[in-house]
Parts: C-alpha cells; sequence; structure tokens
C-alpha cells in the first residue's frame, strides 16, 4: 500500500528529504499559481509526465527512488502538530452572518450590473473599471429582479486570515460548548498552532468559523460579495487565485447568480448574488400559491404560502468558490461556507405543531422567541482535511493531478474538537469541503443514526444506519443521533471509515474496529469528532424524526424531450485556443459518445435543453481507477438506476439530489426538469482537482435562437464573445 503522507514512523533522513522536496517544489507551485509557468511549460521541460505527475526527478520527491510517485500525491512530511493532542478545544459552531435591510447597501442593487468605474490597482493594469464584476448588460441581469425583489440583506468580504472579534453563533454559550462569542476567534486550527498568514488562509471577513448563511423561502436575499484579496497576484503563499466567483450549490436561480466559472471577479470589485428563494415550478405549477404544504414560516408563527411544487422544498446548501481552474485551491484556503433553508415543512422551531412542520430536532420558539431558524439542536459540520508546512502554514501541493489530500482532519476548521451534547436529539447537517477526500462515518460505538436528506433535501423517509455511505465531496448527509441512549459524562466519537491511498478515489472502507485500531497508513482515518454527553435538557425532547417526510415529484406525466450521455475519464484534449476560457488538462468529458474526450472550455456550449423540458441523462466513468462525484448545476435530478437497474438505487440515493457519485467504472441514470430561470450553467467533478484540470463542460438553457455570448472578465471591464463552439449535440 503506498502512502499518502510519510508516517511519524519514517527516519530523520526520510523526514528531511521529504521536507527539502517539498520546499524545492514550491517555486514551481507559485510560478504555477502565479500565472508565470503554465502546466504545458513544464511538460516542455520534463518536469511534469504526460500524465500530468511531477517526473520521477532526484531531489523533488523523496519517493522516486522506490519508483511509488505515481501513487503519491504529495511526498511531504507529515504535518507537524507543535505538541497539540486531539479533542483538547471545543468546536465552535458556524459564525451566523447578519441579516440586515437592504438600506443597508451602498450603493442600492440594482437588475443590471453596476457599471460605475473606479481606479485600478496597478498590479491589476490600472486605469479605470467597474466596481461590479458582473458581466454588463441584459443578458447577464438579475432574472426576475422586480417580481422577487430582494428582502434582506447580507454582505461579506473575502479577505487573508484576521481574528475574529464579532462572533455570532446564533445559539447561547451553553448550546456552543460554553464559547464566549465576545471572545477573540484566532484564525488557527487549535489554540496551539500557529495562527495562519494572511496570504495562506483566505475565508468570509477572513475569519473563523465558516460563515453560515440563513434564509427562508419567499424572502429573497441580496448576497453582496466583496473580494478584499491581494492585487498583487502573486501575495497567495504559493497557491490560490485572487479572482474569485461564488457557486451557492443548488441554488435554483438565474445563472446570473450561480458562480460560472467564467464569472469571476477582482480585488476591490464586488458581485450582488440575488437569491430569490423560490420553490422550483413556481412558474408552472402552483403558480397562485394555494397549497399550504407550499410555503414559509412567518415571524407571528403561521405559514406564508408561496407558488411551486413543495416536493422541491431544500434544505442544507452550501457556497464556495468557482474560479476557472483554481477552485480546489480557493476552496481549501477557506472559501466555503454553509446555507440553511427554512421552510413550512423544515421551520427549525419544533414545538409548532401546524400540520406542516416536520417538527425536525431543532430548539423550541416558545423558549427563543424565534419562530424559525432554531439552531439549539440543528448543528451544522463542515468536515475537510488539510495540512500544514513545518512553519504551520497551510499547504497544498498541486503537482499530482488525481488529488490533493491533507493528513489532518478538520471539522468546522477545528483541528479534531469536542462536542458537548445534552441527552437528546441533535440533528447534524454534514458538509463534505474536502477537495478530493471521501468520507465515511460511523460512531465510535457502533450505534445507529437516522439519515433525514441527502444533498440538502429531505429524504421521502428516514433511513437507520449504523455506517453512512461513503460522502462524496461536495455532497450534503443531515443525520439525527439521539443522545438520550448515553449517560451524562459518556463520551462517543464520530469515525472515519474511508481509507485513502491517494486522490483518485476510496482504497477501501473499513471495519469500525480496524478504523478505531489506529493500523491504517491513512492518517484521517479514526475518530475525528467527540461527542461529550453533559446533561439532560432543560425541556423534554418534542422533536420528531416521521416516517414520511418529503416524497418525490412525479415526474411520470411529463415526456421525456431528450436523452444526453456524458463520459468522465483522461485523456482529454483540447480543441480551443481561447486563452482565458479554455484549459488543458489530464481530465476530460464526452458529451454523448460524438467526438473525443474534451478538456473543458467554458465558452464551448456542450449541451442546451429547452426551456420547460424534462431530460435523462446518463453519467459514465470512463474508467475503474478513479471515482468521480459528478455536480449538475441548477436543477436537481432524480436516480433512475444506476449500472442499468433500479435496484442498483440504495434508498438513500432515492431522494432529490445534485451530486452523483459515478463508483469505479460505473454509471448512474438521472431525470431532470429544467425551469423557470435561464442562462449558462455547468456540469463538473467536484474532485476538484479533477474539475480544475478540465473535467468541467458548460451547458445552456437559452429560450432564444442565438447561442448566449461568454463573459471575458478583465479589471477593467468584462467582455462578452460569442462561443469558441457549439457541439452539434447542444444544436
Amino acid at each position: 500500500m503506498s502512502r499518502i503522507y510519510l508516517p511519524w514512523s519514517a527516519s530523520k533522513a526520510q523526514l528531511k528529504e521529504a521536507e527539502d522536496a517539498r520546499r524545492q517544489r514550491l517555486d514551481i507551485v507559485k510560478a504555477l499559481s502565479w500565472g508565470q509557468l503554465s502546466r504545458r511549460d513544464l511538460l516542455k521541460m520534463g518536469l511534469f509526465t504526460s500524465a500530468g505527475l511531477l517526473a520521477p526527478i532526484r531531489g523533488f520527491s523523496p519517493f522516486a527512488s522506490a519508483q511509488v510517485l505515481n501513487t503519491i500525491p504529495t511526498g511531504a512530511p507529515p504535518s507537524p502538530m507543535f505538541g497539540v493532542r486531539p479533542f483538547t478545544q471545543p468546536m465552535a459552531r458556524f459564525d451566523v452572518l447578519p441579516r440586515m435591510g437592504m438600506d443597508a447597501l451602498t450603493p442600492a442593487p440594482t437588475a443590471l450590473a453596476n457599471q460605475t468605474m473606479q481606479p485600478v490597482h496597478e498590479s491589476l493594469g490600472g486605469g479605470f473599471g467597474p466596481i461590479e464584476g458582473r458581466p454588463p448588460g441584459p443578458m447577464w441581469a438579475h432574472q426576475q429582479f422586480d417580481r422577487f425583489a430582494p428582502q434582506v440583506a447580507v454582505e461579506a468580504t473575502q479577505r487573508g486570515a484576521m481574528s475574529n472579534e464579532i462572533y455570532s453563533p446564533g445559539v447561547a454559550s451553553d448550546k456552543n460548548c460554553g464559547i464566549d462569542p465576545a471572545g477573540v476567534c484566532r484564525p488557527c486550527f487549535h489554540p496551539d498552532l500557529p495562527d495562519q498568514h494572511e496570504s495562506a488562509f483566505w475565508t468570509f471577513n477572513g475569519t473563523v468559523p465558516p460563515k453560515l448563511l440563513i434564509g427562508r423561502y419567499g424572502e429573497p436575499i441580496l448576497f453582496r460579495h466583496h473580494n478584499g484579496l491581494p492585487a498583487d497576484v502573486a501575495a497567495n503563499g504559493g497557491f490560490g487565485r485572487h479572482t474569485i466567483s461564488t457557486h451557492e450549490h443548488n441554488g435554483h436561480h438565474g445563472a446570473e447568480n450561480d458562480g460560472f466559472t467564467g464569472a469571476f471577479f477582482f480585488p476591490n470589485q464586488f458581485y450582488d448574488y440575488h437569491y430569490p428563494i423560490v420553490l422550483a415550478g413556481w412558474s408552472s405549477m402552483n403558480v397562485n400559491a394555494t397549497d399550504i404544504m407550499a410555503s414559509s414560516p412567518a415571524d407571528n408563527g403561521g405559514l406564508n404560502k408561496v407558488a411551486g411544487d413543495w416536493h422541491e422544498t431544500m434544505s442544507t446548501h452550501w457556497f464556495h468558490d468557482h474560479m476557472f481552474s483554481f477552485t480546489a485551491q480557493n476552496v481549501y484556503k477557506g472559501n466555503a461556507g454553509m446555507f440553511n433553508l427554512y421552510s413550512g415543512l423544515d421551520r427549525g422551531a419544533e414545538d409548532i405543531d401546524d400540520g406542516v412542520n416536520l417538527r425536525l430536532p431543532s430548539g423550541r420558539a416558545s423558549v427563543t422567541g424565534k419562530s424559525w431558524g432554531n439552531l439549539d439542536y440543528d448543528v451544522n459540520l463542515m468536515l475537510a482535511d488539510k495540512a500544514w508546512d513545518q512553519d504551520g502554514q497551510m499547504y497544498f501541493d498541486i503537482f499530482d493531478f488525481d488529488g490533493f489530500l491533507g493528513d489532518q482532519m478538520t471539522v468546522n476548521l477545528a483541528h479534531k474538537p469536542y462536542f458537548e451534547v445534552e441527552r437528546r436529539k441533535y440533528r447534524f447537517r454534514i458538509l463534505n469541503a474536502s477537495v478530493s477526500r471521501f468520507f465515511k462515518v460511523a460512531l465510535s460505538d457502533g450505534s445507529p443514526m437516522i439519515q433525514i436528506a441527502n444533498d440538502g433535501n429531505l429524504f421521502p423517509h428516514p433511513v437507520t444506519l449504523t455506517e453512512l455511505d461513503e460522502q462524496g465531496i461536495a455532497e450534503r448527509y443531515d443525520i439525527v443521533i439521539d443522545f438520550s441512549r448515553y449517560k451524562i459524562g459518556d463520551k462517543v466519537h464520530m469515525v472515519n471509515l474511508c481509507e485513502h491511498e491517494n486522490g483518485k478515489k476510496p482504497a477501501k472502507d473499513l471495519p469500525l474496529s480496524k478504523a478505531l485500531s489506529g493500523a491504517s497508513l491513512d492518517p484521517c482515518v479514526g475518530r475525528f469528532l467527540e461527542f461529550r454527553i453533559i446533561r439532560d435538557p432543560a425541556q423534554p425532547d418534542i422533536s420528531q424524526v416521521p416516517d414520511t417526510m418529503i416524497p418525490n415529484p412525479d415526474l411520470s406525466r411529463i415526456p421525456i424531450a431528450r436523452e444526453r450521455t456524458f463520459e468522465f475519464g483522461t485523456g482529454g484534449t483540447q480543441t480551443s485556443t481561447n486563452p482565458v476560457a479554455a484549459f488543458s488538462g489530464q481530465w476530460g468529458i464526452k458529451t454523448d459518445n460524438d467526438g473525443p474526450m474534451l478538456n473543458a472550455d467554458y465558452a464551448r456550449i456542450s449541451a442546451a435543453p429547452k426551456p420547460g423540458t424534462r431530460e435523462i441523462w446518463t453519467l459514465k466513468n470512463a474508467g475503474g481507477g478513479w471515482d468521480h462525484p459528478i455536480h449538475i448545476h441548477f436543477e436537481e435530478g432524480q436516480v433512475l438506476a444506476r449500472n442499468g437497474k433500479l435496484s442498483n438505487v440504495p434508498s438513500w440515493e432515492r431522494g432529490r439530489k445534485d451530486v452523483y457519485r459515478l463508483r469505479p467504472s460505473g454509471t448512474i441514470t438521472i431525470t431532470m426538469q429544467f425551469r423557470d430561470f435561464g442562462g449558462t450553467f455547468m456540469e463538473h467533478c467536484h474532485n476538484t482537482v479533477h474539475e480544475d484540470n478540465a473535467m468541467l463542460v458548460r451547458w445552456d438553457i437559452n429560450g432564444n435562437p442565438q447561442p448566449l455570448p461568454t463573459p471575458i472578465p478583465t479589471p477593467q471591464g468584462v467582455t462578452l464573445i460569442d462561443p469558441d463552439d457549439i457541439l452539434p449535440t447542444a444544436r
């Protein structure tokens, strides 16, 4: 078995050689991240193999002499721990972004991009450019902006690491491990680890814990995202790009608000994202908002009816960077948050019994005074593996395009923390925010968990499991754990059973006993979060997990307009010479078996579903040596088959989804509708290293005869060009 990182038992000579190699590679990594070199340049120089791996030149990798470089993603020494032991710090809950009135935003948002000019920093070419980085003109104007006029303003700035002196967890300190919100949250993974430098760690507002956006159906949000990153592209600690595009993952809104990979914006600009927060189908069913099941929680404890299909109600989203060819590096640096959506069905107030509310674990409105969105017993968990160098600064190596794996587990950007719970039911919204790592979660005592949602969608029926399924990158699993079965003073741990040997795919899932033994060579296998049962709840637990939650939409009467096949594999080729929108890499996607497997070009249209139609898409893995979690933007799908059979689809995949794990050599067949909004969207592998190395396609929903233009951003303004190519499958 190959080793992801050298083990702690490695000799001093091996560790020194690995650290020397890492430092020697750093200059090449920096040159790549700054745009001074391309991967094609490195190939010509003999530093990369044709497979996209660092050539086995002695001095660049301590594994070169062992001839196992092709299975080592990093060749790095273990991340130094500075004496830190696991489960010695509390897990801070997410930092809730303030919800403000629209008058808090200056200038006021507009349907068209704000083209007011400002000076551009000399590092970005000087001159003048617009204050908003959204592409100009009607094609990128906010769709339905007047109909769904924003009612809530949320503002955040992407910037380098800094201390958090305004922490808002949304709960009292006794529900947050006693953490004093008035204290300072340092930008570090543990109080005994070094603070991250501002060039190493780029988060929302530059702070930890991660940020939580809260919204409810029928109350549109205007999210203004400022780019406060350095104008100098080289001020990045060696990886990451200072241009960003914010993807609200699984959001049902126009493409101009989707975080399209080519709609990135520059330092000192902002981008206004309009999130209408509507039920899918609002334009074609329940248009008069008469169905009480399609509803939103009112402040007075009642319900406000909304248009659309209540079977499409969503609950747990997240948002992250989608910068073209730099998504992995930017998300790894901290560009990721979560988004809880509340509805009449899932209102976050377990004591309101109105015949619609499912009363899932959350908190009591009668105790908090909040008729919705209570977080007392509703906890967001962001799982991500990280690595740091000998100075304790975040480390990322882009040499292996199969995928980057860290050697340290974090939860909510804290290294192996503990969390205090009461003897009652809790809901945990688990996000896999890693770059390439899959997880498989169990409890250390083998006791059951109830999975209630997948990818933010409540299941038709809950599923009781002692081990969750493998969780691919970007998937969300909502689970309920009943801690009443434990005694005060007990401890139980979340455990990762999924072992990796490299970034291509999971190597195997371990039995619980072996994962707990510490025998795995994968340093992220084993316990990663400790639950401490500290008291009985002050009020009886009245929360529920109903046998029936949200049935799937019935699509049987909607005709199938078209079937498509997308094949994901290696050996992609590039047919475009567009210097901004095209990229040559190891990975590619073939559409409808027509032509070669192509590298990403976000100015190439690979599919164009017609508005108001339903299609069936089959996603195919071209090889058995890897796995791909595929994300399709904008519309959710229902899984019809795995490897050609519905019987291969487990119960926890029979709800609605937006990320589809292909499994080695596997296929998955899904069906989707295309409604309500239009524009330019994407489909890609969410192993973001694969995505960044050309496993991405663009597809459009366009009711016009002319193809949609492509944005080409610069600090001085965005130009719109004709598509580089339109595949026959998109015509």
